[in-house]
């Protein structure tokens, strides 16, 4: 069993920062790539930032310049630093992770969701 376990959401400031953290667990052979991405009411979710091995790191174009997303594989956890928040970045945010797992090979997950709030 797999689980992704996400902390560091809340309420900030527009200026604000915020780091959120994501930590898969179980039997987790290696991560081919894990990320951030977000849904705001009435709207689609959307790729904020993501880390795949082998490629590119890749951020919305919304967000350049004031996110950073970063992995440990270690700990099989994903960072995102998120500085300079806008009332517009304000939506859930969902940890996602490819993960190679025993048994069974290349999964997807995605983990609960947690709250980022930009508001005065």
């Amino acid at each position: 069993q797999v689980q992704l376990v996400e902390s560091g959401g809340g309420l900030v400031q527009p200026g604000g920062s915020l780091r959120l953290s994501c930590a898969a667990s179980g039997s987790i052979v290696s991560n081919e790539a894990m990320g951030w991405y977000r849904q705001a009411p009435g709207k689609e979710r959307e790729l904020v930032a993501r880390i795949t091995t082998g490629r590119p790191t890749t951020y919305a174009d919304s967000v350049k310049g004031r996110f950073t997303v970063s992995r440990d594989n270690a700990k099989n956890t994903v960072y995102l630093q998120m500085n300079s928040l806008k009332p517009e970045d304000t939506a859930v945010y969902y940890c996602n992770a490819v993960l190679w797992v025993r048994p069974g090979g290349f999964r997807n997950y995605w983990g609960q969701g947690t709250q980022v709030t930009v508001s005065s």
